[in-house]
């Protein structure tokens, strides 16, 4: 009776190991069967080895034993390190180019079957792209023509692979290493080239200076020769307006004077005053000197006033 008993429990233990292995196996296989597809990526499931569909974004079931994600590609651009490579030049100069490749999966099914490795073929793909373009060019070229370069391997790596399904967007260089004895060169010839600038710029500074200079003293002497006609032109209208005056007051003194003769006694003033003048003057001219010419008739000073005042009374009469 215990081994029986014992027999019963061994038995009713295997079921439920096996009743648990079966569940296992079960829900194992039910979570296979269930596909979340993340964005931008794609999943290519086959069924019995034959592609069967493509698994966009969102939640997929698959036929459990059937199906299979053979694949899974992402949908984002993607950006390639292109390693560094020896190239020769149009000159034969050898010289090392690295560079960045971006591209993106535009169709998953032909990624998947278009090309084992669609990866390293497009990086292989634009390290020949590369040589070829750089032999075409001068190493003096090669640094100043970067664009065209970069478009020329992004328009033969895309045309390659777009049975790939892949879309080549662009590439970029990073390096163009040229060998040192050609950047000791290269040094040298920038340093000659600035140092030609520098000279350049020093004798383009003294024309500009000595052309400057040239105008300032041009100005100089503009407003020098400006200042100097206006000085003679205030002198001179000074000197008219001085001369104006003096006429007008000399005018206005002998208009006064004929006005005085006019009056009474004025004739008489006018002999006094000739008369003090004269012994003045004949004074004056004594003491000028020890020769002396003197009149042979002294006595007939009154004889020289009526002359004087013949020619005031005339004179009087004209005005």
């Amino acid at each position: 009776m215990d081994s029986l008993s014992f027999l019963v429990l061994g038995a009713t233990s295997s079921l439920q190991v096996v009743a648990l292995a079966i569940t296992i196996a079960v829900i194992y296989t039910i979570l296979k069967c269930i596909r979340i597809v993340p964005q931008k990526q794609a999943y290519i499931v086959e069924r019995l080895g034959k592609y069967s569909c493509t698994l966009e974004a969102g939640l997929h079931i698959l036929v459990p034993v059937l199906d299979r994600v053979a694949y899974k590609h992402s949908l984002k651009e993607q950006v390639v390190d292109v390693p560094p490579q020896q190239c020769i030049t149009k000159d034969n100069i050898r010289v090392e180019v690295d560079g960045i490749l971006y591209l993106q999966v535009m169709d998953p099914v032909k990624a998947s079957y278009g090309i084992a490795n669609y990866l390293f073929a497009t990086a292989q793909l634009a390290q020949t792209t590369m040589r070829s373009e750089m032999g075409k060019l001068d190493l003096d070229r090669s640094f100043e023509v970067r664009e065209q370069i970069n478009a020329s391997i992004v328009e033969a790596v895309d045309r390659a692979s777009d049975p790939w399904g892949v879309k080549v967007t662009r590439y970029e260089i990073k390096n163009i290493t040229p060998p040192q004895s050609v950047r000791d060169a290269m040094e040298k010839q920038m340093r000659a080239e600035r140092e030609k600038r520098a000279v350049i710029a020093q004798s383009e500074g003294e024309k500009q200076a000595k052309v400057n200079n040239a105008e300032g003293d041009r100005l100089e002497a503009i407003a020098k020769s400006e200042g100097e006609k206006q000085r003679r032109i205030n002198e001179a209208q000074g000197q008219a307006q001085q001369i104006l005056l003096v006429a007008q007051a000399q005018a206005e003194g002998i208009e006064k004077i004929a006005t005085a003769i006019k009056s009474a006694g004025g004739l008489e003033a006018v002999n006094m005053q000739l008369g003090q003048q004269y012994l003045a003057e004949f004074g004056k001219l004594a003491k000028a000197g020890n020769t002396m010419i003197i009149p042979s008739d002294l006595a007939n000073v009154a004889g020289i006033l009526r002359a004087a005042t013949s020619v005031v009374k005339g004179t009087t009469t004209q005005g």
